[in-house]
C-alpha cells in the first residue's frame, strides 16, 4: 500500500523524551543548522505550503516535531543546531533534546535514517561535521541532503557538491541529494531513499 500524502499531520512537538510517541512505525530524522531551510524542505517533500512553520528567527524552536505521514512513517524533524545567538541555557535545551531523541527513544530501533541536511553555500561546517561523526561512530544509517541549490550558479554548484561529497568525515557509500525547496529539486530523490531507507512503498 502506497503512501498517501494527502494524509499528513503533526502529531506532536515534543519538548522532552516522555512525549516522543510509541507508534510501531519506520522514523526518519532531519538535522542540520539553523537556517539550512529544513522547514522548507519538509513543506516541499510533503507538498504542503505551511505545515512546518519557517522561522524569521532561526534557532528559536527548540522542540522535536513529529509528522505522521499516513500512518505508515514518522518525519521527525530535530531542533536545528549551530545558532550563535542562542543563550548558554538554550543550547543546554537543544544538547538535551536531542541526545535525549538517539538515547531515550524507545523507539530507536524504528529509526530507518537520518537525513543530515548541509548548507550548499557554507558547506559542510565544525557543528555538521560533529553530527556526522557521531551518527559514524553510533553506526547510525545516514544520507546526505544539500539545500538551497538554486542558490549557486553552474560552476559554485559542482565545486561545493565535489567538497561536500569527498568531505573525509561522510562515510563511503553515503547518498548525496541536492535538493531545492524553491525548484523542486531532489523531491524524488529523496523520497525513493526514504522510501528504502524505511522500507516502505511510494
Amino acid at each position: 500500500m502506497a503512501l498517501n500524502l494527502q494524509n499528513v499531520n503533526l502529531r506532536i512537538s515534543a519538548g522532552n523524551s516522555k512525549q516522543f510517541p510509541t507508534d510501531a512505525i519506520p522514523q526518519i530524522a532531519l538535522s542540520g543548522r539553523s537556517n539550512v531551510g529544513k522547514s522548507s524542505l519538509i513543506n516541499n517533500l510533503l507538498n504542503r505550503k505551511s505545515l512546518a512553520r519557517v522561522s524569521s528567527s532561526p534557532g528559536k524552536t527548540i522542540t522535536i516535531n513529529f509528522y505522521d505521514i499516513d500512518k505508515k512513517l514518522f518525519l521527525v524533524d530535530l531542533p536545528g543546531y549551530g545558532f550563535a545567538k542562542r543563550t548558554f541555557s538554550d543550547k543546554q535545551q537543544w544538547s538535551s533534546l536531542t541526545d535525549g531523541y538517539f538515547t531515550e527513544n524507545k523507539n530507536i530501533d524504528l529509526l530507518a535514517a537520518v537525513v543530515q541536511l548541509i548548507d550548499s553555500r557554507a558547506g559542510i561546517t565544525k557543528d555538521d561535521e560533529m553530527m556526522i561523526e557521531f551518527m559514524n561512530s553510533a553506526q547510525l544509517p545516514y544520507m546526505i541532503v544539500v539545500t538551497k541549490m538554486d542558490k549557486l550558479n553552474a560552476t559554485e554548484r559542482k565545486a561545493n557538491l565535489e567538497a561536500i561529497s569527498n568531505h573525509p568525515a561522510i562515510a563511503e557509500g553515503t547518498p548525496i541529494v541536492p535538493y531545492s525547496s524553491l525548484k523542486n529539486e531532489g523531491r524524488n530523490e529523496l523520497w525513493r531513499e526514504i522510501s528504502k531507507f524505511a522500507d516502505i512503498k511510494l
